[in-house]
């Protein structure tokens, strides 16, 4: 390797003649600094471009994997409405019931002779076997369930129950108790109201036209979130 030359200015006594500057040889360790500096970074790129690679053959031999599938997720059994609810009409009617075909849904009227002894709120034994029969039909439908307890003009006698509002509304929360806890109705699917001796099914003060009024209407409405007043 050439040695570089170094040039530096003459003294100022220089002899006549003799040139204003002169040159002298580097010394070997001022030379080869800039090598050695030129050499590590010569390293550091190879080393950056070694690392780069590998990295690069890492990528290409990773195994993607595929993107998980969507989980379906089972559409809801629609709510009965229409012909639907005539097909339910004829399943009850199957079963010995009378229902019919409202605007607010499907109506079982139950009078209260069948469900329970007068001015009691508890189910009858004998009533069982038709609860259980109903409680069948309602399962295999979502629609939601209004539970109505009705009373006859009769003032009530006993210390249970203040009036009649009070004997029609435990009726129909004692027959929701039923459906929900025997027989596995959600209870998102029921609501409860009580009109007393209210809306009367049957004018006149017989004893007919009386016990035609006691009754718990069970209405299967037209559609699964409907919410109308009964």
């Amino acid at each position: 390797m050439t040695t570089p030359l170094l040039f530096s200015r003459a003294p100022a006594s220089k002899a006549p003649g003799q040139p204003r500057f002169h040159y002298r040889a580097a010394a070997p360790e001022r030379a080869t600094r800039w090598t050695v500096s030129y050499v590590d970074i010569l390293t550091i790129l190879l080393v950056l471009f070694m690392s780069m690679a590998s990295e690069g053959a890492l990528d290409r031999n990773k195994v993607i994997a595929p993107p998980p599938e969507p989980k379906v997720q089972p559409k809801p059994t629609p709510p009965a409405s229409g012909e639907d609810l005539l097909k339910l009409k004829q399943s009850f009617e199957q079963l010995g019931f009378a229902p019919r075909l409202e605007k607010r849904g499907l109506v079982i009227s139950m009078p209260q002779a069948v469900l329970f002894a007068p001015g009691e709120d508890q189910l009858d034994a004998g009533a069982q076997a038709s609860v259980r029969k109903i409680a069948e039909v309602l399962r295999e439908v979502p629609n939601r369930i209004t539970l109505i307890g009705y009373a006859d003009s009769t003032p009530v006698h006993n210390q249970r129950f203040y009036d009649n509002w009070e004997l029609a509304a435990a009726r129909s929360l004692r027959l929701l108790d039923i459906l929900v806890g025997e027989y596995g109705i959600a209870p998102s699917r029921m609501q409860v109201a009580s009109y007393g001796s209210n809306d009367p099914r049957n004018l006149g003060e017989s004893d007919a036209a009386r016990a035609g009024n006691r009754r718990v209407e069970i209405v299967v409405m037209d559609g699964p979130e409907t919410t109308q007043s009964p």
